[in-house]
Parts: structure tokens; C-alpha cells; sequence
């Protein structure tokens, strides 16, 4: 009997876990096409012709001390605007890959209050493939920021994201992770929220792809003039011009003309992202309209216009001895306002190099005679380094779980270490990345770890092993969880406070 009752549990187990088992396999969740055989051809094969056609005579304008942030391209049937499309999207470098590729375009479908990202699939559909969204990130936008929520009928049917994705297919050789963003406003303030949301991610390591036709509905000559001033204005980059142009435009009488840009919120949240770097230029790259199309009438035409903003490349991330000193000043003197209570220190915004304005990570580590005192860091580029430092001297002396706060008495004890980390850089393959003169950082859903480059000379690990180590022990995703996690790689440039 006991043997029966034994069998008949190992029996019930073996089903229970069988059936946990074939839960686990979900189908990942994949938003379909929705105009697939209206705007673009349904098959593979014919997509594919048509978009080689399009590329043919289109050039890259890029300069070699340039890189290509965002483009500005249409989104009708592409019989009608693939090939101005093409043109911005022929800046793009072929081998090129980003961390996050940010779709952006205007709601057709339905008003609402703010921004809407994609948080709810998993891929994009397309003849081509799926195409890989980030929802996480998505998630994150709509829940931090309260311009920003997701709006499923602002997805469901749109198309104007929907129409760029075979074209990027077909140009890039690799893919980059998408996060999809519909605007349902034209409200400047919310679009300036919107910008500010955005703008961690408005750099060389991201690409924002802005989905807007231009006139609606004017006579083909109308057309061409009404979308010449427009595309002088954008091009301008000024933001006042560009609004400025687009009521003069509605206030000029011009018959059936419906709009300037459609997805002119689009446009004007780029131009918001790039309007404090000096170095951005939107280029005008090419024209055209529906009537200029086999399949177009010269009555009532839609305009399209391709842009590109490109902005200077960088140099290497470096620090002058000022900067390390005004670092180590800001740590101490956070600490002290904050142990202290001196409510009248103030970093002296003023003083601030462009370097310590950018925005990247750092790492304070305390040491009391030559003992761990206590150690926090920040990742991500969200808040200016200057500021980084003001939080974590502060975190590290009072909010290190594994000692007490730092107490008054103390503070004269205290030796300072800053660990500034370069801005981060995505990695596809371990080649490249530098063990023992870079960290790495790994991030899989919601689990994250990183170890600082300095871990490697206090351990004698291979490659491997130290990726090994850090999935495991510090984002707790296992010991080969590294191989399908996102890969970053960054430098620490280490200085400390002279020693007493």
C-alpha cells in the first residue's frame, strides 16, 4: 500500500511538472502588420525588389567627423514616398548598430494627452521578420514620466512606424532593438516633457528615426511651395521658425491645404532634443510629392520631405585635473552639508566644464585607514557626472547597507576615491570587450550587475569566468546568463584625494 501511495505521488509530480513546463513555453507577444499589402507589398520577395529600387540613386552626405542622430522620413505607401524615405535612411551607416532605435510618429487614430511607447509586444511584425522591441524601456518611459503612458489604440492600427521597419530591414545588416513611441499632441509644454523624457538617450549610442509626411491635400504647385518654406524651417533647427511657418502656412488660404507635417510634433520634439548642442545641423536631403508618382493625381497631393540631423563626433571622454579636483571637492563638501548640516554649501554650477556636464556614471568609495568605509555608484547617463558625484559621496557615507553612517567625528578620517565611468557602450560580441582595462555591465529584464575594470587585477579569472561571476553572483541571471543579456562595456578613470 505504502509502495502504491509512493508510485501514485512520484505519478502526480511528474504531471504537475510537465504541465509547469509547457506554461513556461509562451509564444512571445508580436504586434501584427496592419497595413502590410496596402502601403508595402504582404510578400517578402516583392518587398524586397521594390526597396533595392529604392535605394538606387540615393547618396551619403555624412562627413567623416559626423554621426547621423535622427532622420526625418514619410510614411505613405511607399509607391508614393520610399524612395524620399531611402534618402534619409541612406546616411545611415550600413554596419551600424544601436542600442535602441526610437521610432516616433504622429497618432492618426486617435487624440490623447502626451506620448504613448509600445510597452505591450514583444516584436514587430514584418514581411522581412520580427523586429525586436524594448519593453522594458518602454515601461519605463510610460510609468517615470507622466507625459508618457501606454495607449494600446494609438498602436493597434497605426502605421506610420509600422512602414518604416522593412526599409530599415533591408539597409542595415544588423538589428538594433526598437522602442516605438506615438505622440497624441501638439501641446508645446507637453512636447517639451516629452523631449526631456527622451533626452538621456538623445546621443551617438541611439538613433531616433521621426515619421512625418508634410502637406496635405493642396494643388501640386501649392504643394511645392508650401513645402519648400516648411523644409526651410526644419532645417533650420529653430524652433520658433518652424512653429512660426507652420501657422503662416495654416493662415494662408491656400485651398484644401489640411496641414504643413502631420507628424510635425515629431519635429518639433527632435528639434527640442538637439537645440542645446551647437554642433547639430538638420540637413535637407531631398523632396518630392504624391503627384510626382505614376500612381498620383497633380489634385489634392501629399508632400515628402527626407532629413537628416547630424551631430560632431566626440572625442574620447577625458578629465583635466581640475575637474578631478572640483569632483573631490564636490564629494567632500556633499558629505560634510549633508553629516554636517551645512545647508549653505552649493556646487558652483558656474565652474562646470562641458565634461562634468556630461551625463554619465560614478562610483564613491570611502576608506578609513585603509579600511572599506563605504562604497555606492550610479549607472546610466540620466544625471549630469557633477551630479553623480554629489549622490553617491552622500549614499556612500549614509546609505551603504553594510557599515553605519558616517559620523561627525569621522569626516576628518575619511579618504575619498571617485570612480568616473566613461559612457557606457553596447557590445555584441565578448571580442570586444578589453578585459582588465574595461567593466562590463549586463542587463536581462529587470536584473542588472556590473564589476568595475579594477576587479580584474584582484581575481584570476579568465574572460569568461569574470562574465560568469558577474551574471551570478552580482545580476543574479545565472552563471550563463551573460550570453543572451544586453553586453555594455566602459572605462573607470580612477583618482582619489592626496593622502594625509
Amino acid at each position: 500500500m505504502r509502495r502504491y501511495v509512493l508510485l501514485t505521488l512520484i505519478l502526480i509530480i511528474m504531471i504537475h511538472a510537465q504541465s509547469c513546463g509547457s506554461k513556461g513555453l509562451r509564444e512571445p507577444s508580436v504586434r501584427p502588420m496592419a497595413v502590410a499589402g496596402q502601403f508595402y507589398p504582404a510578400d517578402a520577395d516583392s518587398l524586397r525588389l521594390m526597396i533595392e529600387e529604392c535605394f538606387k540613386d540615393t547618396k551619403n552626405v555624412v562627413d567623416k567627423d559626423r554621426y547621423v542622430q535622427s532622420v526625418i522620413v514619410p510614411h505613405a505607401g511607399y509607391v508614393f514616398s520610399a524612395h524620399t524615405a531611402a534618402w534619409s535612411f541612406a546616411q545611415l551607416p550600413r554596419d551600424g548598430h544601436w542600442e535602441h532605435i526610437f521610432l516616433i510618429g504622429p497618432s492618426h487614430h486617435v487624440a490623447f494627452d502626451g506620448a504613448s511607447a509600445n510597452e505591450a509586444f514583444e516584436y514587430y511584425e514584418s514581411p522581412l521578420g520580427l523586429v525586436k522591441v524594448d519593453t522594458a524601456l518602454a515601461a519605463d518611459l510610460n510609468r517615470e514620466h507622466q507625459c508618457l503612458r501606454y495607449v494600446a489604440q494609438a498602436h493597434t492600427q497605426e502605421h506610420c512606424l509600422e512602414v518604416q521597419l522593412p526599409l530599415l530591414q533591408m539597409w542595415l545588416k544588423t538589428a538594433s532593438p526598437i522602442v516605438p513611441i506615438i505622440i497624441g499632441t501638439l501641446d508645446i509644454d507637453r512636447l517639451r516633457q516629452i523631449a526631456d523624457a527622451l533626452k538621456p538617450w538623445y546621443n551617438d549610442r541611439n538613433l531616433f528615426v521621426i515619421s512625418s509626411d508634410f502637406s496635405h491635400y493642396p494643388q501640386y504647385d501649392d504643394a511645392e511651395r508650401v513645402d519648400k518654406r516648411t523644409a526651410e524651417a526644419v532645417a533650420s533647427g529653430d524652433l520658433g521658425k518652424i512653429l512660426a511657418t507652420a501657422n503662416e502656412n495654416f493662415n494662408s488660404g491656400i485651398p484644401h491645404l489640411a496641414t504643413s507635417a502631420c507628424g510635425l510634433c515629431g519635429i518639433l520634439v527632435n528639434a527640442m532634443l538637439a537645440a542645446d548642442d551647437t554642433t547639430s545641423e538638420c540637413r535637407h536631403l531631398y523632396y518630392c510629392n504624391s503627384g510626382d508618382s505614376r500612381y498620383g493625381s497633380k489634385d489634392e497631393v501629399v508632400g515628402y520631405n527626407a532629413f537628416v540631423t547630424l551631430r560632431k563626433k566626440k572625442s574620447s571622454f577625458q578629465l583635466s585635473d581640475d575637474d578631478r579636483r572640483l569632483l573631490l571637492r564636490i564629494a567632500r563638501g556633499s558629505i560634510e552639508k549633508a553629516i554636517m548640516g551645512d545647508h549653505a554649501w552649493a556646487t558652483d554650477t558656474s565652474r562646470l566644464s562641458p565634461t562634468l556636464r556630461e551625463r554619465c556614471g560614478a562610483f564613491v568609495t570611502l576608506s578609513e585607514d585603509g579600511r572599506l568605509r563605504g562604497c555606492i555608484g550610479h549607472f546610466g547617463s540620466d544625471i549630469p557626472l557633477y551630479k553623480a558625484v554629489e549622490e553617491m559621496a552622500v549614499a556612500a557615507a549614509t546609505e551603504d547597507p553594510r557599515f553605519m553612517p558616517v559620523g561627525k567625528g569621522e569626516l576628518d578620517q575619511i579618504h575619498i576615491e571617485i570612480s568616473v565611468l566613461t559612457p557606457l557602450k553596447r557590445i555584441h560580441d565578448i571580442k570586444e570587450f578589453q578585459y582588465g582595462r574595461q567593466g562590463i555591465y549586463m542587463r536581462k529584464g529587470y536584473h542588472s550587475g556590473t564589476f568595475l575594470p579594477q576587479v580584474a587585477q584582484e581575481v584570476n579569472w579568465t574572460k569568461e569566468e569574470f562574465l560568469g561571476h558577474c551574471a551570478q553572483d552580482k545580476a543574479g541571471i545565472g552563471w550563463d546568463g551573460w550570453r543572451d543579456a544586453e553586453l555594455y562595456t566602459y572605462e573607470a578613470i580612477i583618482f582619489e584625494e592626496d593622502k594625509k
